[in-house]
């Protein structure tokens, strides 16, 4: 699978699984009622999936163009760091407004999510590559 249909199923499977995750996430460590915390996680996924869309379209323009093809352990990583980054500096604003709390708190807050992301967006992103197969961008030269 590749093009805009394997972003569309990547984006689809990874949001609706983290939007469950992260509204349980949310409403226990802000000490905030299920379904206030489940509207700051759809407004995040809404957010995540704008950015995963520009991300991992640049991702894999700047992958394309590396001697080195596939995606190794070092690869995976810095994809899943740079993801959550953007991440951080979109959600913490939004989390401290809805949340109400300071910008410090809500940055301590999406502390939690931060590793948890980190681990999901490694272990979705291995699991999706095994099942779908490698995009164009990471296969070998033929």
């Amino acid at each position: 699978m590749q093009g805009i249909k394997r972003k569309v199923v990547y984006v689809s499977l990874y949001e609706l699984i983290a939007i469950g995750i992260a509204s349980v996430g949310l409403a226990k460590l802000a000490g905030q009622e299920l379904g206030h915390a489940s509207v700051a996680a759809v407004a995040a996924s809404a957010i995540a999936i704008l950015w995963n869309l520009v991300y991992n379209t640049l991702f894999e323009y700047w992958e394309a163009r590396q001697a080195v093809r596939g995606r190794g352990l070092m690869r995976r990583i810095a994809h899943a760091l740079g993801f959550e980054l953007g991440l951080v500096i979109a959600l913490v604003p939004l989390f401290a407004w809805w949340l109400q709390v300071s910008l410090w708190q809500a940055f301590v807050l999406d502390l939690g999510l931060i590793v948890f992301f980190l681990i999901y967006t490694f272990l979705f992103n291995l699991a999706f590559d095994r099942i779908f197969g490698l995009p164009a961008s990471a296969l070998p030269a033929s």
